[in-house]
């Protein structure tokens, strides 16, 4: 049996995190990104002429490509199974349920590529996705419990436009609640998108309602990985794939950068 460095020999990996830097395209609802040097070269200089330089980063959990931990969202104040928010969350964050909780996944992945069920290579904004869209996507495919699902879009082309990326005056397309519940039968370990928010985001409504992380996080105890950069994998034609999702293990956070790759 190949130990499994030798079977993944040769294998092809895609990067599906979107490049950190300030002034991206973000939700307003979070802290933004921000780095500056602190320090640069030639500003410390030791005896033997070397030097170096280093950065200060300051950042929101739910900024760039990131993982949302079952914390991040409650209805009428519980958390997933049925814990009150208040007796668990301090100024220090969530001692139950935050990001540091989540598992590295490794496994895996099946991606529904519904921009390819309409023929176009990303969703128009504001397109809302159906379970009808989800059926079509994943015709001759099979889903297992606790593996992941991804939905395609195409959104990750739209990355060098923030203006529609954020799709705060345009919407953005995404999965309505039914679509969630479809997910949901699935019983992925987590599910993921192109999009700021793995969510139907209509034209001009902006993030006013997330139905779809009310059920996914809080209802059924599914992460959700957000602003992924699909595009690419999604030109391979690739369906299923491995995954590797291993957000940083910030301790009591509702959510943390990820960088997944895609192994074919």
């Amino acid at each position: 049996m190949p130990r499994p460095w030798e079977a993944l020999s040769g294998a092809r990996v895609i990067d599906l995190a979107q490049p950190m830097r300030t002034g991206m395209p973000q939700s307003p609802n979070h802290p933004p990104f921000r780095m500056v040097l602190e320090r640069r070269h030639g500003d410390l200089i030791r005896e033997d002429g070397g030097s170096a330089a280093n950065e200060i980063i300051v950042t929101g959990g739910h900024v760039g490509t990131h993982v949302d931990a079952l914390a991040h969202v409650s209805q009428d104040g519980f958390l997933y199974g049925g814990l009150a928010s208040e007796t668990v969350q301090s100024h220090q964050g969530f001692s139950a349920l935050g990001i540091d909780a989540f598992s590295p996944y490794l496994g895996r992945v099946v991606l529904l590529d519904v921009a390819a069920v309409h023929g176009v290579a990303t969703l128009p904004a504001g397109y809302e996705i159906t379970p009808r869209d989800l059926d079509q996507a994943a015709a001759g495919l099979h889903f297992e419990p606790d593996e992941a699902i991804l939905i395609g879009t195409g959104w990750s082309r739209h990355w060098p436009n923030p203006a529609v990326f954020t799709g705060q005056s345009g919407g953005a397309p995404g999965p309505g609640e039914a679509a969630a519940r479809w997910l949901a039968e699935r019983r992925p370990r987590l599910v993921g998108g192109e999009t700021i928010a793995f969510e139907h985001i209509a034209p001009a409504r902006g993030h006013a309602a997330l139905p779809v992380h009310r059920v996914l996080l809080m209802e059924e105890g599914i992460n959700i990985v957000e602003t992924m950069r699909l595009h690419e994998v999604l030109d391979t034609a690739a369906r299923e794939f491995l995954l590797v999702v291993n957000p940083l293990p910030l301790v009591g956070a509702t959510g943390a950068p990820v960088r997944p790759l895609a192994v074919l």
